[in-house]
């Protein structure tokens, strides 16, 4: 398949109440054809970064709990979701951002992580690259409680699991989050714990 020509018409704000949510407008010509106009809402949130704590020798990772409002509008009851630190990169490069994220959210500093890959998580309505890692945790990096940040309104719980128990959840339906189930497989297939 030859790629189509795009042609980006014009661009409306339609808020940057929290992030940008835009209205664009394009132009779409494939090989042979007249060019289609189309329509998108396109959500703008930044790109993010996100990270699998394991500890080789105990087999366990850390992960976080906390409440996910749009996960609660669209069916999950309690509205908490279980997942792997991450957050928004907020003009740093993805390996800065995720080692602030983790200290932040977890309570663990760490010095050295390791990029998996990136990945678009919603390309059909979402900017967004999510820029995954994996690093290695033990008890004497924990420099904190945790918890993320008063000023972000953040109110994160820090969890321990085995990694068995923390893949068994997938299957449970305990964990939904595609970036930690990503990760997760990751780890299995690579045998880090």
């Amino acid at each position: 398949m030859i790629n189509p020509e795009i042609k980006i018409t014009e661009t409306k704000l339609l808020s940057d109440n929290w992030y940008i949510l835009n209205r664009v407008q394009f132009s779409y010509q494939k090989e042979n054809e007249k060019p289609q106009i189309h329509f998108r809402e396109v959500y703008d949130r930044g790109n993010g970064a996100a990270i699998l704590l394991y500890n080789s020798i105990k087999k366990t990772v850390v992960l976080t709990r906390q409440f996910r409002l749009p996960t609660f509008l669209n069916g999950n009851k309690s509205g908490m979701m279980i997942e792997v630190c991450a957050g928004l990169l907020d003009h740093d490069n993805p390996e800065q951002a995720v080692i602030r994220e983790t200290e932040e959210e977890t309570g663990y500093r760490l010095q050295k992580v390791e990029k998996v890959f990136e990945t678009y998580m919603s390309p059909g309505a979402v900017t967004e690259i999510l820029y995954l890692f994996v690093g290695e945790y033990d008890q004497s990096m924990k420099v904190s409680n945790g918890g993320g940040l008063d000023s972000e309104q953040e109110n994160i719980e820090v969890l321990e699991y085995t990694f068995e128990d923390a893949y068994a959840m997938i299957e449970s339906g305990e964990i939904t989050d595609a970036k930690t189930i990503m990760l997760l497989q990751h780890a299995r297939i690579k045998g880090l714990v």
